[in-house]
């Protein structure tokens, strides 16, 4: 086990998932999107093996506006580990900022700066 986390997805807001995903899978003719059953996360696989593309959905999602103070872009990062606890102390000691540890598969995170990103033992 390593407390080295590895980049699993991108996963994007959005207001419908598996339009989405079909708009990317067209442009990087990838192949067709995984969808949840309730149809709010789909993942595109990378062919090459490397991080994938997800998008889940966000009820009241509003796009970004692009440069934007007021609404800036919205993202963030799924990173992949094995072992949680000692990539929880880890990404602490780089400068993280808890946000949420109440999923039992993940936890969320702000980066130095206030971007969010996931820690995932999925």
């Amino acid at each position: 086990m390593s407390a080295v986390p590895t980049l699993g997805v991108v996963a994007l807001d959005c207001p419908d998932p598996v339009a989405l995903a079909e708009f990317y899978r067209a442009v990087l003719e990838w192949e067709a999107p995984e969808v949840t059953e309730d149809g709010h996360w789909a993942t595109l696989a990378n062919p090459a093996g490397g991080a994938g593309i997800a998008f889940q959905r966000v009820p009241d999602y509003r796009p970004p506006a692009w440069p934007s103070a007021e609404k800036p872009q919205q993202m963030h990062l799924d990173l992949n580990v094995t072992d949680m606890e000692a990539a929880h102390e880890r990404v602490l000691g780089l400068g993280a900022k808890l946000l949420d540890d109440n999923p039992k598969t993940f936890r969320v995170y702000a980066d130095p700066v206030g971007h969010p990103f996931c820690l995932c033992a999925c």
